[in-house]
């Protein structure tokens, strides 16, 4: 199993980016796809996951302004990310899952590389 994730860069605070998640080796919907972010010296961080169904659910913090999204026939998870602040500067990693508690990282059994998302003032 791989997942490749991309899409990060250098934005503005305001602006946008869409991250992409590529799998192989797995069929996206029977996982819990999730998106983590990461800042050095601090865990993990849930951001966003789409489960088996199609349910999405997402962190407090990016609540109204992320969007998780999947195509399943292109086997890619998608997070679209609004209203950018410089708090979510991050490391951005896309998981795979088939535990109920999807909000924790440490239940992930795959992961991608991260992409770095810098949202500067």
């Amino acid at each position: 199993v791989q997942l490749q994730a991309s899409g990060g860069g250098l934005v503005q605070a305001g602006g946008s980016l869409r991250l992409s998640c590529v799998a192989s080796g797995l069929t996206l919907n029977t996982y819990h796809m999730g998106w983590f972010r990461q800042i050095p010296g601090k865990e993990r961080e849930f951001v966003a996951v789409i489960n088996r169904s199609g349910g999405t659910f997402y962190a407090d913090a990016v609540k109204g302004r992320f969007t998780v999204s999947r195509d399943n026939r292109k086997r890619t998870v998608y997070l679209q990310m609004n209203s950018l602040q410089v708090e979510d500067t991050a490391a951005y990693h896309c998981g795979a899952t088939v535990n109920v508690q999807f909000r924790n990282a440490a239940g992930y059994y795959y992961w991608g590389q991260g992409t770095q998302v810098t949202v500067s003032s």
